[in-house]
Protein backbone atom coordinates (compact mmCIF):
# COMPACT_ATOMS: atom_id res chain seq x y z
CA UNK A 1 0.00 0.00 0.00
CA UNK A 2 1.19 3.57 -0.76
CA UNK A 3 2.26 5.79 1.89
CA UNK A 4 -0.75 8.39 0.47
CA UNK A 5 -2.87 5.41 0.62
CA UNK A 6 -2.17 4.78 3.96
CA UNK A 7 -2.22 8.73 5.10
CA UNK A 8 -5.78 8.72 3.11
CA UNK A 9 -7.14 5.95 4.95
CA UNK A 10 -5.89 7.60 8.14
CA UNK A 11 -7.48 10.17 7.71
CA UNK A 12 -11.09 8.45 6.99
CA UNK A 13 -10.54 6.33 10.23
CA UNK A 14 -9.95 9.30 12.60
CA UNK A 15 -13.50 11.27 10.82
CA UNK A 16 -15.36 8.22 11.46
CA UNK A 17 -13.67 8.19 14.70
CA UNK A 18 -14.91 11.51 15.86
CA UNK A 19 -18.51 11.19 14.35
CA UNK A 20 -18.37 7.71 16.75
CA UNK A 21 -17.14 9.86 20.03
CA UNK A 22 -18.76 12.61 19.93
CA UNK A 23 -22.26 11.37 19.35
CA UNK A 24 -24.76 12.21 21.97
CA UNK A 25 -25.65 9.18 22.91
CA UNK A 26 -24.23 6.42 24.54
CA UNK A 27 -22.85 3.45 21.87
CA UNK A 28 -21.69 0.18 22.82
CA UNK A 29 -20.55 -2.33 19.67
CA UNK A 30 -20.31 -6.22 21.12
CA UNK A 31 -19.39 -9.49 18.78
CA UNK A 32 -21.40 -12.44 18.43
CA UNK A 33 -19.65 -13.82 22.05
CA UNK A 34 -20.99 -10.49 24.06
CA UNK A 35 -17.77 -9.28 24.19
CA UNK A 36 -17.08 -5.30 23.80
CA UNK A 37 -15.21 -4.43 20.57
CA UNK A 38 -15.93 -0.35 20.73
CA UNK A 39 -17.37 2.22 23.13
CA UNK A 40 -17.25 5.80 22.22
CA UNK A 41 -16.93 8.97 24.37
CA UNK A 42 -20.41 9.28 26.26
CA UNK A 43 -20.81 5.74 26.82
CA UNK A 44 -17.91 5.36 28.81
CA UNK A 45 -18.87 8.67 30.74
CA UNK A 46 -22.19 7.25 31.55
CA UNK A 47 -20.91 4.48 32.88
CA UNK A 48 -17.81 5.76 34.85
CA UNK A 49 -15.32 3.70 32.93
CA UNK A 50 -11.51 5.08 31.64
CA UNK A 51 -11.01 5.18 27.76
CA UNK A 52 -10.63 1.62 26.27
CA UNK A 53 -11.26 0.15 29.86
CA UNK A 54 -13.95 -1.58 28.69
CA UNK A 55 -12.82 -3.10 25.33
CA UNK A 56 -12.60 -6.75 25.55
CA UNK A 57 -14.98 -7.48 28.27
CA UNK A 58 -18.11 -9.18 28.51
CA UNK A 59 -21.43 -6.78 28.01
CA UNK A 60 -22.61 -8.45 31.30
CA UNK A 61 -19.95 -5.84 33.26
CA UNK A 62 -22.99 -3.14 32.09
CA UNK A 63 -25.67 -5.42 33.65
CA UNK A 64 -27.32 -5.34 37.46
CA UNK A 65 -25.63 -8.02 39.28
CA UNK A 66 -29.01 -9.73 39.83
CA UNK A 67 -30.09 -9.77 35.88
CA UNK A 68 -26.65 -10.86 34.38
CA UNK A 69 -27.69 -14.56 34.23
CA UNK A 70 -30.86 -13.74 32.40
CA UNK A 71 -29.31 -11.22 30.29
CA UNK A 72 -26.92 -13.88 29.33
CA UNK A 73 -29.48 -16.00 27.62
CA UNK A 74 -31.40 -13.14 25.95
CA UNK A 75 -28.17 -12.31 24.25
CA UNK A 76 -26.94 -16.01 23.35
CA UNK A 77 -30.86 -15.88 21.96
CA UNK A 78 -30.46 -12.85 20.21
CA UNK A 79 -27.01 -13.39 18.34
CA UNK A 80 -29.52 -16.58 16.61
CA UNK A 81 -32.24 -14.64 16.33
CA UNK A 82 -31.13 -10.78 15.59
CA UNK A 83 -33.74 -8.00 14.84
CA UNK A 84 -34.02 -4.51 15.52
CA UNK A 85 -35.30 -3.38 19.00
CA UNK A 86 -36.42 0.33 18.68
CA UNK A 87 -36.23 2.86 22.45
CA UNK A 88 -38.38 1.61 25.17
CA UNK A 89 -39.80 -0.89 23.96
CA UNK A 90 -42.20 -1.64 26.71
CA UNK A 91 -39.53 -2.12 29.47
CA UNK A 92 -38.22 -0.90 32.31
CA UNK A 93 -34.44 -1.10 32.20
CA UNK A 94 -31.57 -0.33 34.54
CA UNK A 95 -27.59 -0.45 33.84
CA UNK A 96 -24.67 -0.50 36.33
CA UNK A 97 -21.96 1.58 36.73
CA UNK A 98 -18.23 0.90 37.09
CA UNK A 99 -19.16 1.58 40.81
CA UNK A 100 -21.72 -0.66 41.20
CA UNK A 101 -24.56 2.11 41.27
CA UNK A 102 -27.42 1.45 38.68
CA UNK A 103 -28.94 3.75 36.22
CA UNK A 104 -32.58 4.12 34.44
CA UNK A 105 -31.51 3.89 30.93
CA UNK A 106 -33.73 2.95 27.18
CA UNK A 107 -31.92 1.06 25.05
CA UNK A 108 -32.49 0.30 21.06
CA UNK A 109 -30.53 -2.74 19.56
CA UNK A 110 -29.11 -3.20 15.84
CA UNK A 111 -27.37 -5.67 14.14
CA UNK A 112 -24.44 -5.86 11.04
CA UNK A 113 -22.51 -8.67 9.95
CA UNK A 114 -18.88 -8.21 8.62
CA UNK A 115 -16.65 -10.96 7.69
CA UNK A 116 -15.74 -11.37 11.22
CA UNK A 117 -19.01 -12.53 11.96
CA UNK A 118 -22.32 -10.99 13.86
CA UNK A 119 -21.50 -7.33 16.18
CA UNK A 120 -24.43 -6.03 17.78
CA UNK A 121 -24.65 -1.84 18.33
CA UNK A 122 -26.62 -0.86 21.23
CA UNK A 123 -27.81 2.68 21.91
CA UNK A 124 -28.61 4.04 25.11
CA UNK A 125 -30.16 6.87 26.79
CA UNK A 126 -29.75 7.71 30.13
CA UNK A 127 -33.10 8.76 31.79
CA UNK A 128 -32.11 9.47 34.94
CA UNK A 129 -33.84 13.29 34.93
CA UNK A 130 -37.51 11.89 33.54
CA UNK A 131 -37.32 8.85 36.07
CA UNK A 132 -36.84 11.93 38.66
CA UNK A 133 -40.05 14.21 36.97
CA UNK A 134 -42.51 11.29 37.07
CA UNK A 135 -41.62 10.73 40.87
CA UNK A 136 -42.11 14.62 41.79
CA UNK A 137 -45.51 14.25 39.80
CA UNK A 138 -46.58 11.20 41.71
CA UNK A 139 -45.57 13.14 45.14
CA UNK A 140 -47.23 16.15 43.88
CA UNK A 141 -50.57 14.07 42.96
CA UNK A 142 -50.28 11.75 46.12
CA UNK A 143 -49.96 15.60 48.29
CA UNK A 144 -52.69 16.71 46.37
CA UNK A 145 -55.25 13.90 47.12
CA UNK A 146 -54.34 14.33 50.56
CA UNK A 147 -54.88 17.84 51.05
CA UNK A 148 -58.18 16.98 49.61
CA UNK A 149 -59.09 14.93 52.00
CA UNK A 150 -58.28 16.66 55.09
CA UNK A 151 -60.15 19.59 54.01
CA UNK A 152 -63.01 17.76 53.43
CA UNK A 153 -62.71 16.30 57.01
CA UNK A 154 -62.52 19.73 58.16
CA UNK A 155 -65.58 21.42 56.21
CA UNK A 156 -67.48 18.83 57.36
CA UNK A 157 -66.69 18.87 61.35
CA UNK A 158 -66.66 22.99 60.77
CA UNK A 159 -69.88 23.95 59.24
CA UNK A 160 -70.09 27.66 60.64
CA UNK A 161 -66.62 28.04 58.76
CA UNK A 162 -67.76 26.19 55.45
CA UNK A 163 -67.50 29.80 53.59
CA UNK A 164 -63.66 30.50 54.48
CA UNK A 165 -63.03 27.04 54.72
CA UNK A 166 -64.00 26.63 50.71
CA UNK A 167 -61.74 29.96 49.57
CA UNK A 168 -59.06 28.13 51.26
CA UNK A 169 -59.88 24.89 49.47
CA UNK A 170 -59.66 26.91 45.86
CA UNK A 171 -57.02 28.79 46.72
CA UNK A 172 -54.84 25.75 47.81
CA UNK A 173 -56.52 23.70 44.82
CA UNK A 174 -55.16 26.41 42.25
CA UNK A 175 -51.63 26.85 43.79
CA UNK A 176 -51.65 22.88 43.79
CA UNK A 177 -53.41 23.13 40.25
CA UNK A 178 -50.93 25.32 38.75
CA UNK A 179 -48.01 23.54 40.38
CA UNK A 180 -49.06 20.46 38.73
CA UNK A 181 -49.45 21.82 35.08
CA UNK A 182 -45.90 23.10 35.78
CA UNK A 183 -44.57 19.65 36.43
CA UNK A 184 -46.67 17.77 33.96
CA UNK A 185 -45.74 20.62 31.43
CA UNK A 186 -42.12 20.11 32.22
CA UNK A 187 -42.34 15.97 32.10
CA UNK A 188 -44.54 16.49 28.70
CA UNK A 189 -41.65 18.54 27.26
CA UNK A 190 -38.97 15.42 28.53
CA UNK A 191 -40.83 13.10 26.88
CA UNK A 192 -41.10 15.02 23.64
CA UNK A 193 -37.39 15.40 23.55
CA UNK A 194 -36.77 12.17 24.62
CA UNK A 195 -39.35 11.01 22.18
CA UNK A 196 -37.01 13.21 19.60
CA UNK A 197 -34.03 11.40 20.83
CA UNK A 198 -35.60 7.92 20.49
CA UNK A 199 -36.38 8.85 16.51
CA UNK A 200 -32.98 10.05 15.81
CA UNK A 201 -31.52 6.79 17.80
CA UNK A 202 -33.88 4.76 15.36
CA UNK A 203 -33.18 6.44 12.35
CA UNK A 204 -28.97 6.46 13.23
CA UNK A 205 -29.46 2.92 13.94
CA UNK A 206 -30.94 2.18 10.88
CA UNK A 207 -28.65 4.76 8.74
CA UNK A 208 -25.44 3.55 10.66
CA UNK A 209 -25.96 -0.16 10.14
CA UNK A 210 -25.11 -0.41 6.58
CA UNK A 211 -21.99 2.26 6.55
CA UNK A 212 -20.47 0.47 9.67
CA UNK A 213 -20.08 -2.97 7.77
CA UNK A 214 -19.24 -1.27 4.70
CA UNK A 215 -16.08 0.59 6.41
CA UNK A 216 -15.74 -2.41 8.06
CA UNK A 217 -15.45 -4.60 5.03
CA UNK A 218 -13.64 -2.17 3.19
CA UNK A 219 -11.08 -2.29 5.68
CA UNK A 220 -10.44 -6.08 5.92
CA UNK A 221 -10.23 -6.53 2.34
CA UNK A 222 -7.80 -4.07 2.07
CA UNK A 223 -5.20 -5.62 4.13
CA UNK A 224 -5.74 -8.54 1.49
CA UNK A 225 -4.32 -6.49 -1.63
CA UNK A 226 -0.69 -6.54 -0.27
CA UNK A 227 1.07 -6.55 -3.90
CA UNK A 228 1.60 -3.15 -5.78
CA UNK A 229 -0.83 -4.45 -8.75
CA UNK A 230 -3.46 -4.56 -6.37
CA UNK A 231 -3.43 -0.81 -6.44
CA UNK A 232 -7.11 -0.45 -8.29
CA UNK A 233 -8.81 -2.60 -5.68
CA UNK A 234 -7.14 -0.57 -2.87
CA UNK A 235 -7.82 2.77 -4.28
CA UNK A 236 -11.83 1.20 -4.98
CA UNK A 237 -12.33 0.13 -1.17
CA UNK A 238 -10.57 3.35 -0.29
CA UNK A 239 -13.35 5.50 -1.89
CA UNK A 240 -16.27 3.21 -0.63
CA UNK A 241 -14.50 4.28 3.07
CA UNK A 242 -14.02 7.76 2.08
CA UNK A 243 -17.99 8.54 0.73
CA UNK A 244 -19.49 6.70 3.58
CA UNK A 245 -17.87 8.45 5.80
CA UNK A 246 -18.96 11.61 3.93
CA UNK A 247 -22.60 10.35 4.52
CA UNK A 248 -22.24 9.62 8.17
CA UNK A 249 -20.70 13.22 8.82
CA UNK A 250 -23.79 15.00 7.17
CA UNK A 251 -25.73 12.67 9.19
CA UNK A 252 -24.21 13.95 11.81
CA UNK A 253 -24.15 17.50 11.18
CA UNK A 254 -28.15 17.25 10.47
CA UNK A 255 -28.43 16.00 13.69
CA UNK A 256 -26.36 18.35 15.81
CA UNK A 257 -28.32 21.11 13.79
CA UNK A 258 -31.49 19.73 14.95
CA UNK A 259 -30.18 20.23 18.84
CA UNK A 260 -28.63 23.46 18.33
CA UNK A 261 -32.11 24.72 16.68
CA UNK A 262 -34.13 23.65 19.52
CA UNK A 263 -31.77 24.62 21.74
CA UNK A 264 -31.47 28.59 20.55
CA UNK A 265 -27.72 28.32 20.16
CA UNK A 266 -28.00 29.13 16.62
CA UNK A 267 -27.79 33.02 16.13
CA UNK A 268 -27.30 34.69 12.46
CA UNK A 269 -24.40 36.66 12.33
CA UNK A 270 -24.42 38.90 8.75
CA UNK A 271 -21.97 39.83 6.92
CA UNK A 272 -20.80 41.68 3.84
CA UNK A 273 -19.47 39.20 1.11
CA UNK A 274 -19.21 39.03 -2.65
CA UNK A 275 -22.24 36.49 -3.69
CA UNK A 276 -20.50 34.91 -6.57
CA UNK A 277 -17.11 33.95 -5.40
CA UNK A 278 -19.17 32.23 -2.32
CA UNK A 279 -20.67 30.92 -4.61
CA UNK A 280 -18.46 29.50 -7.17
CA UNK A 281 -16.08 28.07 -4.09
CA UNK A 282 -20.12 26.15 -3.01
CA UNK A 283 -20.25 24.98 -6.24
CA UNK A 284 -16.80 23.72 -6.86
CA UNK A 285 -16.89 21.62 -3.47
CA UNK A 286 -20.24 20.34 -4.76
CA UNK A 287 -19.23 19.29 -8.70
CA UNK A 288 -16.81 17.04 -6.99
CA UNK A 289 -19.11 14.76 -5.51
CA UNK A 290 -21.83 14.90 -8.32
CA UNK A 291 -20.45 12.12 -10.68
CA UNK A 292 -22.15 10.29 -13.84
CA UNK A 293 -21.43 13.22 -15.86
CA UNK A 294 -23.46 15.79 -13.98
CA UNK A 295 -22.54 19.77 -13.96
CA UNK A 296 -23.61 22.26 -12.07
CA UNK A 297 -23.31 26.29 -13.82
CA UNK A 298 -23.65 29.38 -12.20
CA UNK A 299 -25.62 32.60 -13.66
CA UNK A 300 -25.63 35.47 -11.23
CA UNK A 301 -23.86 38.60 -13.54
CA UNK A 302 -25.40 41.36 -12.12
CA UNK A 303 -25.06 40.29 -8.19
CA UNK A 304 -22.14 41.50 -6.01
CA UNK A 305 -22.26 42.19 -2.43
CA UNK A 306 -25.00 40.73 -0.30
CA UNK A 307 -25.31 41.09 3.47
CA UNK A 308 -26.24 37.76 5.10
CA UNK A 309 -24.64 34.75 7.68
CA UNK A 310 -22.04 33.15 5.19
CA UNK A 311 -22.07 30.57 6.50
CA UNK A 312 -25.62 29.58 7.08
CA UNK A 313 -25.74 30.38 3.05
CA UNK A 314 -23.18 27.62 2.75
CA UNK A 315 -25.35 25.22 4.46
CA UNK A 316 -28.47 25.81 2.71
CA UNK A 317 -26.75 25.69 -0.51
CA UNK A 318 -24.72 22.25 0.02
CA UNK A 319 -27.99 21.08 1.31
CA UNK A 320 -29.99 21.80 -1.45
CA UNK A 321 -27.22 21.35 -4.34
CA UNK A 322 -26.94 18.00 -2.83
CA UNK A 323 -30.49 16.64 -3.25
CA UNK A 324 -30.51 18.66 -6.48
CA UNK A 325 -27.49 15.92 -7.28
CA UNK A 326 -28.87 12.83 -5.51
CA UNK A 327 -32.96 13.31 -7.44
CA UNK A 328 -31.61 13.67 -10.91
CA UNK A 329 -30.37 11.38 -13.39
CA UNK A 330 -26.87 11.09 -15.01
CA UNK A 331 -25.07 13.67 -17.77
CA UNK A 332 -28.01 16.22 -16.45
CA UNK A 333 -27.18 20.28 -15.49
CA UNK A 334 -28.29 21.75 -12.34
CA UNK A 335 -27.99 25.38 -12.59
CA UNK A 336 -27.57 28.20 -9.91
CA UNK A 337 -28.82 31.35 -10.41
CA UNK A 338 -29.22 34.45 -8.56
CA UNK A 339 -30.44 38.57 -9.10
CA UNK A 340 -32.18 41.02 -7.84
CA UNK A 341 -36.27 42.03 -8.45
CA UNK A 342 -37.58 45.24 -6.60
CA UNK A 343 -34.95 44.99 -3.97
CA UNK A 344 -35.97 41.25 -3.40
CA UNK A 345 -32.23 38.95 -3.64
CA UNK A 346 -33.73 36.14 -5.34
CA UNK A 347 -31.42 32.66 -5.12
CA UNK A 348 -32.38 29.60 -7.21
CA UNK A 349 -31.20 26.19 -7.88
CA UNK A 350 -32.86 24.41 -10.69
CA UNK A 351 -32.44 20.78 -11.64
CA UNK A 352 -33.73 18.13 -14.43
CA UNK A 353 -34.62 15.34 -11.82
CA UNK A 354 -37.67 13.16 -10.40
CA UNK A 355 -39.59 16.40 -9.26
CA UNK A 356 -42.12 16.25 -6.22
CA UNK A 357 -46.01 15.75 -6.78
CA UNK A 358 -48.06 18.50 -5.57
CA UNK A 359 -49.32 16.48 -2.29
CA UNK A 360 -46.28 15.56 -0.64
CA UNK A 361 -45.18 19.66 -1.03
CA UNK A 362 -47.21 20.57 1.21
CA UNK A 363 -45.16 18.18 4.00
CA UNK A 364 -42.06 18.89 2.37
CA UNK A 365 -40.15 20.85 5.57
CA UNK A 366 -41.89 19.34 8.23
CA UNK A 367 -39.21 16.74 9.98
CA UNK A 368 -38.55 13.59 9.01
CA UNK A 369 -40.76 13.79 5.64
CA UNK A 370 -39.72 12.31 2.42
CA UNK A 371 -41.29 12.07 -0.93
CA UNK A 372 -42.92 8.98 -1.75
CA UNK A 373 -40.80 8.91 -4.95
CA UNK A 374 -38.08 9.51 -2.78
CA UNK A 375 -37.83 6.14 -0.46
CA UNK A 376 -35.34 4.39 -2.32
CA UNK A 377 -32.71 7.26 -1.78
CA UNK A 378 -30.55 7.71 0.95
CA UNK A 379 -31.26 10.54 2.98
CA UNK A 380 -33.23 11.35 6.15
CA UNK A 381 -35.74 13.86 5.87
CA UNK A 382 -34.87 16.40 8.29
CA UNK A 383 -32.43 19.00 4.99
CA UNK A 384 -35.49 20.81 3.91
CA UNK A 385 -36.54 21.28 7.66
CA UNK A 386 -33.28 22.78 8.66
CA UNK A 387 -32.83 24.94 5.34
CA UNK A 388 -35.96 26.75 6.29
CA UNK A 389 -35.38 27.62 9.78
CA UNK A 390 -32.49 28.45 8.94
CA UNK A 391 -33.87 31.12 6.29
CA UNK A 392 -36.27 32.36 8.78
CA UNK A 393 -33.27 32.92 11.19
CA UNK A 394 -31.95 35.26 8.13
CA UNK A 395 -35.54 36.32 7.22
CA UNK A 396 -35.72 34.95 3.74
CA UNK A 397 -38.30 32.69 2.57
CA UNK A 398 -38.17 29.56 0.70
CA UNK A 399 -40.47 28.60 -2.23
CA UNK A 400 -40.88 25.57 -4.48
CA UNK A 401 -41.67 24.43 -8.19
CA UNK A 402 -41.85 21.08 -9.38
CA UNK A 403 -43.48 18.61 -10.82
CA UNK A 404 -42.56 14.65 -11.02
CA UNK A 405 -40.24 13.80 -13.78
CA UNK A 406 -39.67 17.24 -14.48
CA UNK A 407 -38.06 18.61 -12.15
CA UNK A 408 -37.65 21.54 -9.35
CA UNK A 409 -37.04 24.96 -9.28
CA UNK A 410 -36.20 26.07 -5.50
CA UNK A 411 -36.15 29.90 -4.69
CA UNK A 412 -34.49 31.33 -1.73
CA UNK A 413 -35.57 35.12 -1.06
CA UNK A 414 -34.81 38.09 1.15
CA UNK A 415 -35.61 41.33 1.28
CA UNK A 416 -33.42 44.67 1.26
CA UNK A 417 -30.39 42.16 1.11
Amino acid sequence: MTTKAIDQLLKEKQKFEALFNFATVGIVIANSRGEITLVNQHAETIFGYETDELRGKKVEVLIPMDRQHTHQANREHYTVHPQVRPMGYGRDLKARRKDGSELPVEISLSYFHTDEGLFVIAFILDITVRKQNEAILLQQKAELETITREIKVLNSNLEEEVERRTETLRQTLNQLESSRKELQDALKREKQLGELKSRFVTMASHEFKTPLATILTSTTLIGKYQKSEDQIHREKHLKRISDTVLNLSNLLNEFLSIGKLEEGKIKPKPELFFLPDHMKEIVSEMQSQAGEGKQILIEMPEVGDVELDKELIRYVMLNLLSNAIKFSPPASTITVKAFRKNDVLNIEVQDQGIGISRKDQEHLFERFFRGRNADNIQGTGLGLHIVQRYLKLMEGEIKIQSELNKGTIISLLFENK
